[in-house]
Formats: C-alpha cells, sequence, structure tokens
C-alpha cells in the first residue's frame, strides 16, 4: 500500500523499481506498507555518497511516526551509511535489498539498485 500523498510519477517510479525484486521481497513490502505506509520515496540512484543519507535525512523530518519512507540508491556506500543511521537513530529498516537493472544482453551498464524501506517510530 503506497499513500496517496506521493504524487502519479513517484508512484510509477515505485512499481517499477519494485518489479525486478524477488517475490520475497515483494511480499515484505507489502507486509510492510500495510503496517506502516510509504509517504514518501528517495530516489538517490547516480547519487553518490552521502547524498541519499541527507535527502533521506529531510524527507524524514516531514514524516510522522508509523510512516515510511522508500529509498533508492546506487551507491554501495549508501547502503552502509543508511543502515547504520537506522541504527543510531533508532530507526526501523525493514527492507534492505538489492536488484540489477539493465540486461545482460544489451549495451546498457548493469547497475545494481539498493532498496530500503526506513519506517519512522515514536522516538525520532
Amino acid at each position: 500500500m503506497i499513500n496517496n500523498t506521493l504524487n502519479p510519477q513517484l508512484e510509477q517510479l515505485l512499481s517499477e523499481q519494485m518489479t525486478p525484486l524477488s517475490t520475497a521481497d515483494q511480499n515484505t513490502i507489502a507486509e510492510v506498507s500495510q503496517a506502516a505506509p510509504i509517504s514518501a520515496l528517495v530516489d538517490g540512484r547516480g547519487l553518490a555518497c552521502p547524498m541519499p543519507l541527507l535527502k533521506t535525512k529531510v524527507a524524514l523530518r516531514s514524516m510522522q511516526p508509523g510512516q515510511s519512507i522508500y529509498v533508492l540508491a546506487t551507491d554501495p556506500n549508501s547502503q552502509h551509511d543508511l543502515a547504520a543511521f537506522c541504527d543510531h537513530a533508532n530507526l526501523q529498516l525493514a527492507l534492505n535489498t538489492s536488484s540489477v537493472q539493465g540486461s545482460v544482453d544489451s549495451l546498457e551498464k548493469l547497475d545494481t539498485i539498493f532498496h530500503l524501506i526506513i519506517t519512522k517510530t515514536n522516538g525520532n
């Protein structure tokens, strides 16, 4: 369940990015979003660390406890930094996985995309 506060373009982007994920990861996303609606999307693809983390911190400021944010990143350091930030700030990291974007038989470069769902808790 994606919160209706996402504009249609962001909702479409989120749906497209979730497609290559495994069925188990898609089920996890469905379960998490039932309990804590995804209210925001941070698209950190192509941004060097620490930009995805900084954009996530800014987005979290406007969220209420119990809401989730979906973060996309391509920098492997961002995955580690976001997980450490969640630990440090007592945020719930509900999903931390990756997918490969692109086609092996095309000339397009394959990119690993990291998918994280972070839920804001009462203490932050």
